[in-house]
């Protein structure tokens, strides 16, 4: 029924092999597969993985029948506690403690299989539909994607459930029933026991054609995302302050693109940096693309924003999104000093004698430039036409009363003294 080593090749070079095993079926059968495959030839080590949630009092249980699944294939088990927080969503909030608990387990190099199938691949294209999603929604889920440091994969959607049941069923597996899969107000369950049953009845290939479907689909986002490179690689340009490291992008070459063309550019440089947006919070970019020229506009999105600034569209998210703190004394600057949530800071050069200072802008900061005497701070920052969104944590030092130097900027001071800055960098962090 299954070609182990076709189903399981491609990650043969792993450090380590994970299985998630819930303790049903679908995770049952993919642990014996894999357990299986380990007699016939060798595959990197492998060892079982089960979540407790605790929602439910049968789930407590469940540790101990995979406990002795595992046994009994001299598999490893690790079993690992998650508080689920209330909210309105029950499914999602205990898939996203699920899959952080996963993303914390993987270590460079490992692959976490799952045992979603063929099934499950059409519930979530119907679903998807139902929310009115956008086609990287309808591709479904994919077999490989990364997760943390590791990969996740998905061997078994091709397969349907009817399948993995004849196979435990000829293999005499036991397994658990999650009585909470009867419950038909949870979505997946409703299409699961009321829908499904009625499209197969009609169309009995209907699952499968439904995945296939999703399969034509991803087809389609890979040439959309062809196109979106090419058009990301135009509006990315010379990175401006390439020291600040951070991802942005040119607004000009952006407003050539058709809307649709720039929906899908951004989507595709979003799709790594934060959950995407729905149809209806995407008015958020048309603001942001036609505020006025001096206008300092921001899109918040889920892990961050967007900040237009300069001519360019700016991606911040982690400590970019918060103020740095107060001023704070450098003791020693001869020893790189740490900026909390705001990188760090170095000199180079003639160290000053005395005490000094580090603080961010308040207004009305003066500075002796070579050459031109005292100059207002503000202007020369407008001169260097740095985006207004750096000017308010560029660190400034000071010795007494008096502004020596402006972080990363060597003009703005003396040629004998140099204030070297390492910004924060922006977290993603996304699974």
């Amino acid at each position: 029924m299954f070609d182990l080593p076709s189903l399981f090749s491609p990650w043969l070079n792993a450090r380590r092999w994970y299985v998630a095993l819930s303790g049903g079926l679908d995770s049952s059968v993919l642990l014996h597969l894999l357990h299986t495959l380990s007699h016939a030839q060798p595959i990197p080590p492998l060892c079982a993985v089960h979540i407790q949630h605790g929602l439910q009092a049968i789930a407590d249980t469940w540790p101990q029948h995979c406990r002795e699944v595992c046994e009994s294939l001299g598999v490893e088990l690790h079993v690992i506690e998650v508080q689920v927080p209330a909210g309105a969503s029950v499914e999602q909030a205990a898939r996203n403690a699920r899959y952080g608990a996963f993303t914390a387990l993987l270590e460079e190099g490992d692959v976490l299989f799952t045992g979603q199938h063929q099934d499950d691949q059409a519930e979530t294209l119907l679903l998807r539909l139902m929310r009115g999603a956008g086609l990287r929604g309808l591709t479904g889920m994919p077999v490989q994607r990364p997760l943390g440091r590791g990969q996740l994969v998905r061997p078994l959607l091709s397969t349907s459930r009817q399948q993995l049941l004849t196979y435990a069923q000829g293999h005499g597996l036991a397994w658990v029933e999650d009585p909470s899969n009867e419950d038909s107000q949870f979505a997946r369950n409703y299409l699961r026991g009321a829908v499904m049953p009625l499209l197969q009845q009609r169309w009995p290939q209907s699952s499968r054609r439904l995945a296939r479907s999703a399969g034509h689909l991803s087809e389609a986002l890979s040439v959309l995302d062809e196109v979106a490179d090419d058009d990301l690689h135009a509006a990315r340009g010379e990175a401006a302050f390439p020291w600040l490291n951070l991802d942005s992008l040119e607004l000009r070459a952006l407003g050539r693109l058709s809307p649709a063309r720039q929906r899908n550019a951004l989507q595709r440089w979003l799709s790594t940096r934060t959950r995407l947006p729905d149809t209806r919070h995407w008015a958020g970019w048309d603001d942001l693309r036609d505020a006025a020229a001096d206008a300092q506009p921001l899109w918040p999105l889920t892990d961050g924003v967007l900040q237009r600034s300069q001519g360019r569209v700016w991606w911040l998210s982690g400590e970019w999104l918060q103020r740095p703190s107060a001023a704070q004394t450098w003791d020693d600057p001869t020893r790189p000093l740490p900026l909390p949530g705001n990188g760090r800071l170095s000199l180079s050069g003639r160290c000053p004698e005395g005490p000094l200072r580090v603080a961010y802008r308040q207004g009305g900061e003066v500075l002796e430039v070579p050459g031109r005497g005292r100059r207002d701070l503000k202007r020369l920052l407008n001169e260097t036409h740095l985006p207004h969104f750096v000017r308010q944590r560029l660190p400034l030092v000071w010795q007494g009363d008096r502004l020596l130097a402006v972080a990363n900027l060597p003009a703005l001071g003396t040629s004998d003294l140099q204030l070297l800055w390492q910004p924060p960098t922006c977290a993603q962090g996304l699974s």
